[in-house]
């Protein structure tokens, strides 16, 4: 098998798997309790905290556990909207955000904020001085995806934090990292980002945990009561098996990182380039340089169905997206491929391959014979 949909999830790595395995048959204390199971529980969680905090750069306070990317980016935006809504009730964020985002917006939208949606350019990149005239004296929070999860674009985080910083509001910054964490190198502090979202299972971890780093200048308020657990700011008893397993996966990550995305980038530079080279009337929608992700690379294969292609792909064992998994099974045409203008066609034809350190130059050759075959096979047919 060849698993290239690496951005919808990953596969859990061994470690990972072990780890949580012994969690739930012996760290099955609630963290909560007093007596000794539940202080060995803690202390474990604890650990995990120290793990994640340490490759983010930030203090273990500043990071606090959720159940993956949807409720991180929900908290940010939500409690800061609500915080500093008697400041002003204007937001920013851009037209090719995850779901998790832009459908928080519409809801603030109906909630009486005024919402401004920034374009993209063809690559998928803001411009600075259009969010710089954007920025008005009532805008509180501005949220931009780091790394976009059809196409890769990786967002100039830095330039966007120096708009921000000349702007006559100052509004918080809110980064959605979830394709962006682990896989690409930054610093949270050196880019002075206020919250920053991140998930599990996107970097070989468990599905159903994720944190959210939130700057110590900034307290927010929670937008779900109960047990005050995470300081107060999500209530819940702990994920204890997740946080354990995603503690191991940042774990490998501090030391292989590095190592894995140049590995990936160099492979996805060579499937580019023999795509580009051996099918024709293809385009390449995603960045093949250092301002996308390595893992990430959006074709168009013009005259066919992706969703087709998909399928032809599957029958040889081959494992693809036509878009973001939270999109692909919709009827609608992907809002990502729609900002970046291109046209209906194009974005028919259109595949995402998101790769991962399993995958090898022996893999992306026998991805590309296939690939020959099938667009060719489905072009005939099509073209008929």
């Amino acid at each position: 098998m060849i698993y290239l949909d690496n951005c919808a999830t990953t596969k859990p790595r061994k470690e990972v798997v072990d780890a949580m395995a012994d969690a739930l048959a012996n760290e099955y204390g609630n963290p909560s309790s007093l007596h000794r199971l539940g202080l060995k529980t803690e202390k474990r969680i604890k650990e995990a905290r120290e793990i994640i905090a340490n490759y983010l750069r930030i203090e273990s306070k500043e990071l606090y556990f959720t159940s993956g990317g949807t409720e991180s980016n929900n908290i940010a935006i939500q409690s800061i909207a609500k915080k500093f809504s008697r400041k002003g009730k204007h937001i920013i964020t851009t037209k090719f955000e995850h779901p998790s985002i832009l459908n928080v917006f519409k809801y603030l939208e109906d909630e009486g904020f005024n919402v401004s949606f920034l374009d993209v350019d063809q690559n998928g990149y803001i411009d600075l001085d259009t969010l710089a005239k954007t920025i008005k004296e009532d805008t509180i929070l501005v949220s931009i995806i780091h790394v976009n999860n059809e196409i890769g674009s990786l967002q100039d985080i830095k330039g966007i934090k120096e708009v921000i910083n000349n702007s006559i509001s100052k509004p918080i910054l809110h980064v959605d990292g979830i394709q962006s964490f682990g896989k690409v190198e930054f610093s949270l502090k050196a880019l002075d980002v206020d919250t920053y979202s991140f998930s599990g299972h996107k970097v070989y971890g468990p599905k159903g945990i994720g944190g959210l780093y939130i700057n110590k200048r900034l307290k927010l308020n929670p937008i779900v009561f109960g047990g005050n657990q995470e300081s107060g700011l999500r209530s819940g008893t702990e994920n204890v098996p997740g946080i354990i397993g995603l503690g191991e996966a940042v774990k490998i990550l501090t030391k292989n990182a590095k190592m894995e995305a140049q590995s990936a980038f160099e492979l996805k530079r060579y499937m580019a380039s023999r795509i580009i080279n051996e099918i024709d009337d293809v385009k390449i929608n995603t960045s093949v340089d250092n301002t996308s992700s390595p893992y990430i690379l959006s074709i168009t294969f013009r005259g066919t169905r992706g969703e087709v292609l998909l399928h032809y792909l599957e029958e040889k064992d081959i494992y693809v997206s036509t878009s973001s998994a939270c999109s692909s099974k919709g009827t609608t045409k992907s809002h990502v491929l729609k900002a970046i203008n291109l046209c209906d066609k194009d974005i028919e034809g259109t595949i995402r391959f998101c790769l991962s350190y399993e995958i090898s130059k022996e893999d992306i050759d026998y991805t590309i014979e296939q690939l020959k075959y099938a667009v060719n096979d489905i072009r005939s047919i099509m073209r008929r």
